[in-house]
């Protein structure tokens, strides 16, 4: 994460993020390095779906066809999110950590949003390991996926 910061604080790049499953994990690790309120916008957790629907503006049809869990809200997370914070990047996490199958989609399946720029990627992952496991290794995925 530190590597992250010191990118984005180098090249003055501002960051934002929208959560849901890793309930501001990745907001708590990249606000606790010295520095990063120079770039660092600010951070929503969508835990629950009207949230995502309300404050968020996604489609409650979208979400009732496709699931929280899903390519189309993760993409949907991050183009909203960097939006509303008004940043240059935002990153969004929306997945199953378990314990059990939610919409029918396995535990450890999660969707990490990437909006640089209106540049949009999405990325699927299949995880495994404890709720905490999981949560833990999507915040360095999704860290990995900035730093390409």
């Amino acid at each position: 994460m530190k590597e992250l910061a010191n990118l984005l604080k180098e090249k003055n790049i501002s960051i934002s993020s929208v959560e849901s499953f890793t309930v501001g994990g990745f907001a708590n690790e990249i606000g606790s390095i010295p520095g990063i309120s120079q770039v660092y916008k600010g951070s929503l957790v969508s835990y629950q779906t009207c949230i995502k629907r309300d404050v968020l503006n996604i489609d409650q049809f979208l979400i009732d066809q496709k699931g929280v869990v899903s390519y189309e809200v993760a993409y949907l997370m991050a183009k909203n999110g960097r939006e509303m914070f008004d940043s240059d990047l935002c990153i969004s996490f929306t997945g199953n950590a378990g314990p059990t199958a939610m919409e029918g989609k396995p535990v450890g399946l999660v969707y990490i949003g990437i909006n640089y720029k209106n540049e949009i990627y999405v990325y699927e992952l299949l995880l495994e390991g404890s709720r905490q496991q999981i949560k833990e290794q999507a915040i360095k995925q999704g860290t990995l996926k900035i730093l390409e």
